[in-house]
């Protein structure tokens, strides 16, 4: 990735969802493809920043006082200080609450993407989708390592699926893929709502 300017500058939208990572730019594409939704028909980008700490030069360069394009946001609970932080920096507000964030379009994932995923496409449907990728039996030795004894299965789950590169990004997609219509995640719904 070039820096930050160069990638903003480069960016050829009439609007932009900006997340932390790449799977979480996953998680909407899918999204959006299985709602036939497209993206790039739409003008609207999803950007991937490389992660929460590089909100505010995003916001700087694309935000009010760059090139004043709409945006929205997604991003983890533990970032959300991050994401205020710059919304407020820009002059998009003050003291903004969780509400207040929302309603200028950033959506929080409690805890994360993937506890999003799991929680909505449950523990059997993820086991399932492992399966189906021929891991269950990793996760399942996985779960027997000693630092994992004793967690919830969720919490399994979320580790197993940030242990190898590129994982998070491929289950975002194939989970976004295994959900129920009625149980797509809030924060992902509202993202892509408002854009």
């Amino acid at each position: 990735m070039g820096s930050i300017r160069e990638l903003a500058a480069g960016i050829d939208a009439r609007a932009v969802v900006l997340v932390e990572g790449a799977s979480d730019r996953v998680a909407l594409e899918t999204l959006a493809a299985r709602r036939g939704r497209d993206l790039d028909a739409d003008g609207v980008r999803v950007v991937a920043m490389g992660g929460a700490t590089n909100i505010g030069h995003f916001l700087d360069r694309l935000g009010p006082a760059g090139r004043g394009l709409p945006l929205a946001g997604l991003y983890d609970e533990a970032e959300e200080g991050f994401f205020r932080r710059g919304l407020e920096r820009c002059g998009l507000g003050a003291g903004l609450s969780r509400a207040d964030m929302a309603a200028l379009g950033f959506h929080v994932c409690v805890a994360d993407l993937e506890d999003e995923l799991i929680r909505a496409v449950g523990v059997d449907g993820v086991r399932d989708v492992l399966a189906a990728e021929g891991e269950l039996r990793s996760f399942d030795l996985f779960q027997r390592q000693p630092a994992q004894r004793g967690r919830a299965v969720e919490a399994q789950l979320r580790r197993f699926l940030g242990t190898r590169s590129g994982r998070k990004s491929a289950y975002a997609r194939l989970l976004v893929a295994a959900l129920e219509p009625d149980r797509v995640p809030r924060s992902l719904d509202a993202a892509l709502a408002c854009v």
